[in-house]
């Protein structure tokens, strides 16, 4: 399903996403400008809620941050307008460039991230026990590895956004976090397993 600027529930104005189940935060530590982004870069928040993980972010004393928190049931949290550099890439390369904050929209997704198996247990980083429907296996290694799962409502709201997003700003790439960064390991493999769910199913 195509999603565009005119069937889409949300909207940007002055930089800022606004739709029904968009709430807007303050990181007042993020004060650089952001002159147009042409990346998206695709993070997991291995947080336990996405109101905690944007609240987190958006602390003085914490040295990251994201323009964007989508949650599993589809709600929004955006905490730096999108001609404001946020910190989210870190030490980063793609393309002959370094620094990708200085040219990247940054969303996290809340998502527990890599789980490790225990008993009959599969446990986020956190200390959370995942439901074995929320696990995804990823078998594409020499052992399977566990992966919280997205939501449908997740994916379906980050495309909608990153569609806009696209027809909005001169975005030419949109990637993982681990794919800019070799130290990390977020999205993981199960955002492209929800990604082709989706398709299927649209």
């Amino acid at each position: 399903m195509a999603f565009s600027i005119f069937n889409s529930s949300f909207s940007i104005v002055n930089h800022r996403l606004m739709g029904d189940r968009v709430v807007h935060l303050v990181s007042a530590k993020n004060t650089r400008r952001l002159e147009g982004p042409d990346m998206i870069v695709l993070h997991y928040t291995a947080g336990t809620s996405a109101e905690s993980s944007a609240l987190f972010l958006t602390r003085p004393d914490v040295s990251a941050s994201a323009h964007l928190v989508i949650g599993r049931d589809g709600e929004v949290f955006q905490l730096v307008p999108f001609n404001i550099e946020a910190w989210h890439a870190g030490k980063s390369w793609y393309a002959g460039r370094g620094g990708l904050n200085h040219y990247s929209i940054g969303i996290e997704l809340d998502n527990l991230g890599k789980l490790r198996f225990s008993g009959d247990l599969f446990i986020a980083e956190c200390g959370r026990v995942v439901p074995l429907d929320e696990v995804y296996t990823d078998c594409s290694g020499d052992s399977p590895t566990y992966w919280h799962r997205y939501t449908a409502r997740q994916i379906r709201v980050l495309r909608e956004i990153c569609t806009l997003l696209e027809e909005t700003y001169p975005i030419r790439d949109v990637v993982g976090h681990s794919l800019i960064t070799p130290r990390k390991i977020d999205p993981g493999p199960a955002l492209e397993f929800a990604f082709s769910e989706f398709q299927d199913k649209n």
